[in-house]
């Protein structure tokens, strides 16, 4: 069984950034840098969120996409701040594969149907953010988790394969960044009910969390971020100088979180080939500090 392993690179300004259920941000370098290494040794996809796009009205990617987009031959997807045709297609031609809605959609659902007639479902991507709430419902959310909508996630991603999405990409805020795992009733509930690809996003503490949601939450892809971003961050020894705004102070006595199983990615679909999940092959063989699952000391 072909599953896809897609880095997340979550973008603010100029920088690759990491948090914790989205909040509390840590500079960890230059975007491209970290896609150009996940294209080189075996990523099925790289997806590219612009994490304060919504918030400010505007998507500052495109220009980082488009230099990616040079150098690898995997697709890419983007997301933040596209509210309208016009920014899809200008997504698109800068070099984009696909585009992640969240905002502009719940606002306006009819943007789902119209994008996929314009550009094809399977360039279509409806981003969803949810949040468990008290009374076991999971809420959507939009601007990077921050504002709540009211809107129950389960049906949300049922209408929006209704009308028209190719996919979908699931990111539970409560486990993003956490290391504890995926929420797998969540993934689960939502595969079952929709036709189209799940993607689950936020919690992968391990290898064997990624196994777990594909076995339990029925994912058809796992997009991850921290056991992946942090050992290259320390790997890539970067010149802080060239840094033009962010706090780099993390990155200046960088140490890896201790709660989590970190590996690279040929490491990681050596371990999913053994449980009989297939991807896409690694180019070039990994640089000698991040070849082997590293757990932090």
């Amino acid at each position: 069984m072909n599953i896809r392993i897609i880095p997340r690179l979550d973008i603010k300004g100029a920088n690759l950034v990491k948090g914790v259920q989205l909040e509390g941000l840590r500079v960890l370098g230059k975007p491209e840098d970290f896609a150009r290494h996940y294209y080189e040794n075996g990523a099925d996809e790289l997806l590219f969120q612009d994490i304060v796009a919504s918030l400010y009205q505007r998507n500052s990617l495109l220009h980082i996409v488009e230099r990616t987009a040079r150098e690898i031959s995997i697709p890419l997807t983007v997301g933040g701040g596209l509210r309208s045709l016009n920014d899809i297609q200008s997504a698109l031609r800068s070099g984009a594969d696909k585009v992640a809605l969240n905002t502009a959609a719940i606002k306006r659902p009819e943007l789902i149907r119209e994008a996929s007639l314009r550009f094809g479902s399977s360039s279509i991507v409806v981003s969803i953010e949810a949040i468990l709430r008290p009374n076991g419902n999971w809420e959507c959310f939009t601007d990077n988790g921050r504002t709540p909508t009211g809107v129950d996630a389960c049906q949300w991603a049922e209408q929006a394969a209704e009308l028209g999405a190719g996919e979908i990409i699931l990111t539970s805020v409560n486990n993003e960044g956490t290391g504890k795992g995926f929420d797998l009733a969540l993934t689960r509930k939502i595969s079952e009910n929709v036709s189209i690809p799940v993607i689950a996003c936020g919690g992968a503490g391990s290898p064997q969390h990624i196994w777990q949601v594909i076995e339990e939450g029925l994912a058809d892809a796992v997009s991850v971020a921290s056991i992946l971003h942090y050992p290259i961050a320390k790997a890539l020894q970067q010149d802080l100088e060239s840094f033009t705004e962010g706090n780099v102070d993390f990155l200046r006595n960088l140490t890896l979180p201790r709660h989590m199983a970190y590996t690279s990615l040929p490491e990681l679909k050596h371990f999913l080939s053994e449980h009989g999940y297939e991807g896409r092959d690694v180019l070039a063989p990994a640089s000698q500090e991040t070849d082997c699952v590293c757990k932090a000391s």
